[in-house]
């Protein structure tokens, strides 16, 4: 992984409409409603400064497993990911789909859960 930015912050919520109301009327950001995902639910974006975005989606909250930071790849993910893998890192999620892309989920040392995600051409 030779070019990393944070590209992505990613919560897992129990309520899209409570946490849309907060981060949209309490934080003042600009919270825009996407479509539904895979699992029929729809999720939240919001971007903050430095080209970062906030992305909410409803799941199970397991505190200290949320937020998940998404590194953005500039190469492969495919080889990024076995690169990984061979390094003896934990694979949690292998390369799959994600909105407008791929991604794929891995621990590090102490168990937290880091993502990297590439944009589709």
């Amino acid at each position: 992984m030779k070019t990393l930015r944070i590209g992505t912050i990613v919560y897992y919520v129990s309520d899209i409409g409570r946490t849309e109301a907060f981060y949209r009327d309490t934080i003042g950001l600009q919270v825009e409603r996407m479509e539904a995902d895979d699992k029929g639910e729809p999720w939240l974006h919001a971007s903050i400064p430095g080209n970062v975005d906030l992305v909410f989606f409803k799941g199970e909250v397991k505190i200290g497993s949320s937020p998940v930071i998404v590194f953005e790849l500039t190469e492969d993910i495919e080889q990024v990911v076995s690169n990984l893998a061979e390094a003896g890192v934990t694979i949690v999620t292998p390369v799959s789909h994600a909105p407008g892309g791929l991604s794929a989920d891995f621990l590090d040392p102490d168990g937290y859960i880091l993502s990297v995600y590439q944009q589709s051409v």
